[in-house]
């Protein structure tokens, strides 16, 4: 869902999930390979798997028949099949689509001129992030377009890592700072007990603590680095946060199968952040997620024995349903709605682990949160971009009109996914301050009037 089903430095500069599946066939780079890969695991996995009783699986077990058949004949199982594999494999490398065109001087620092993107051309401040990630640079105002040569021209207010002069491409990013340093804040680098070794965190100390903390969980691709955007804010509110990182993301313990759970298995790690923050001081949690990342924190909520301590959720362009996302997806690739059916079909069903390498199939109903509306409990404030390119906000706005007393929405526009802070931090700093204050205003005790 701060890469994404790329890299949002979920989720960063949200690329599309798969290339255009017209070019796999003629294609010669991994994509394509992957594509036949993935043709010769089905054939392979009808050949070597058998269900009880007499008949091979085959796949046709699955969904039944004729149609799994036909889907087999016509090779779409194969484009299924990396269509699910790409949304639960960790990505290795992030693509580079930004173009660099020049790197000048001017005013009082440099300036970056860029090919015009949708995300280039979008006043705000981002991270960009160049040298295969190696190299990074905050990007400010825009001083100049051109719709006509398709250029913009930014100022570059910092550059933390890197020589941005030799850089030729790099990503677009909503984690416009690096650590908690270059924002003026002390850190302290801190492990947490998590299945398979330890998680590194950042654990921002408020200067008069209230004895809540901010968990902060980033989206798919990204990094803890997003979560920087939200610190401040917290610690105005007295809340010490803690920023984490969860299985896969690159920091903390790859999961045994090296695939994501979508949130059905990354929330464990929540629960033992949160476990640690209560062990440190801590006596209660608001939980902050990006995209993924708040797909991850609907699932504590509702499953982490901590459920009642999670005073309340502020959740940037979540993940409210998977299905919605991922049939999004398929279509923005053009890739029939059966064949990205089939490809959920895959993630979801015990028998799809054969091919998709899971653990344990993805319970994508379970976490359809739009169905399940009523069963949210915790106070919850989502804030997504009604131009979310890559995780559309009908599902944020449905859950909040199912569950008006639970849910506040507040849209955005022009900031794309997860990048409302980047945009207007102004605006999403004062939403977030008002409602969390009321929500973390001190509780009566039964039978005394509510505090002014």
């Amino acid at each position: 869902m701060g890469a994404e089903f790329g890299k949002n430095g979920a989720m960063a500069s949200s690329p599309r999930l798969l290339p255009d599946p017209r070019r796999i066939s003629a294609a010669r780079g991994p994509a394509a390979r992957a594509a036949r890969a993935a043709a010769a695991d089905v054939s392979a996995a009808a050949a070597d798997v058998s269900v009880k009783g007499s008949a091979k699986w085959a796949l046709a077990g699955i969904v039944g028949g004729s149609a799994a058949a036909g889907l087999l004949a016509a090779g779409s199982s194969a484009l299924a099949l990396y269509f699910a594999r790409r949304v639960i494999t960790p990505a290795r490398v992030r693509e580079e689509d930004q173009e660099v065109l020049a790197v000048i001087r001017g005013g009082h620092g440099l300036r970056l001129i860029l090919a015009a993107t949708p995300e280039a051309t979008v006043e705000g401040v981002y991270g960009f992030f160049f040298d295969g990630g190696r190299g990074h640079a905050r990007i400010g105002r825009i001083v100049s377009y051109s719709p006509a040569e398709r250029t913009v021209e930014r100022e570059v207010e910092a550059v933390y890592s890197g020589d941005l002069r030799k850089a030729r491409r790099g990503y677009w990013s909503g984690a416009a700072h690096p650590d908690p340093a270059s924002i003026g804040l002390a850190s302290e680098d801190v492990d947490i007990d998590v299945d398979g070794g330890t998680a590194p965190a950042w654990l921002v100390r408020a200067p008069q603590e209230s004895g809540i903390w901010a968990i902060m969980v980033h989206g798919r691709g990204a990094s803890r680095q997003e979560c920087l955007r939200a610190v401040r804010t917290a610690r105005e509110l007295g809340m010490s946060s803690l920023l984490i990182s969860y299985r896969n993301d690159g920091l903390a313990p790859s999961a045994q199968d090296g695939r994501y759970g979508l949130g059905s298995t990354e929330w464990r790690d929540v629960e033992a952040a949160i476990g640690f923050a209560l062990e440190h001081g801590a006596s209660e949690v608001v939980l902050f997620g990006w995209s993924m990342g708040g797909a991850i924190c609907l699932q504590t909520a509702d499953l982490s024995r901590y459920h009642p301590l999670i005073r309340a959720m502020v959740l940037d362009a979540p993940v409210i349903n998977w299905v919605n996302v991922l049939a999004h997806h398929a279509e923005l690739n053009r890739i029939p709605s059966a064949v990205g059916r089939y490809g959920q079909l895959m993630m979801s069903h015990k028998l799809g682990r054969r091919l998709t390498g899971l653990a344990a199939p993805v319970d994508l109903k379970a976490m359809d949160w739009v169905s399940r509306a009523v069963e949210l409990r915790t106070p919850t404030l989502i804030i997504h971009s009604v131009d979310d390119e890559y995780v559309p906000y009908g599902p944020s706005a449905a859950l909040a009109e199912k569950n008006p007393e639970m849910v506040t929405f507040e849209t955005f526009d022009r900031a794309r996914h997860t990048k409302e802070w980047n945009v207007d931090p102004e605006r999403w700093e004062r939403l977030v301050t008002a409602w969390l204050g009321q929500q973390l205003a001190p509780r009566p005790n039964p039978g005394q009037s509510t505090p002014e």
